[in-house]
């Protein structure tokens, strides 16, 4: 999967990051520390952390991400990732 979404709220910039949906890889939400859930109301699951999003976005860098696209949606902040 080349290509990674993260999002927070804009007033929850200190956290948590959505990180992924259910189809995400498993072996990158371990390795991200995050956890799944269903946020009542939804009939989605989605992968969080806890960290800001600078944090995951240097871990993700680590991993060969780079980010490709960053835009506000809404209350939302989205980053958008490519991995070569």
């Amino acid at each position: 999967m080349p290509y990674l979404l993260i999002s927070t709220q804009i007033r929850m910039e200190v956290g948590p990051t959505i990180v992924g949906d259910e189809h995400s890889d498993p072996d990158l939400m371990t390795f991200l520390g995050a956890t799944k859930r269903k946020m009542l109301g939804n009939n989605f699951c989605e992968y969080y952390v806890n960290d800001v999003p600078r944090v995951v976005l240097n871990k993700l860098e680590s991993c060969g991400y780079r980010v490709v696209s960053m835009t506000g949606v809404g209350q939302t902040l989205v980053w958008c990732l490519h991995k070569e």
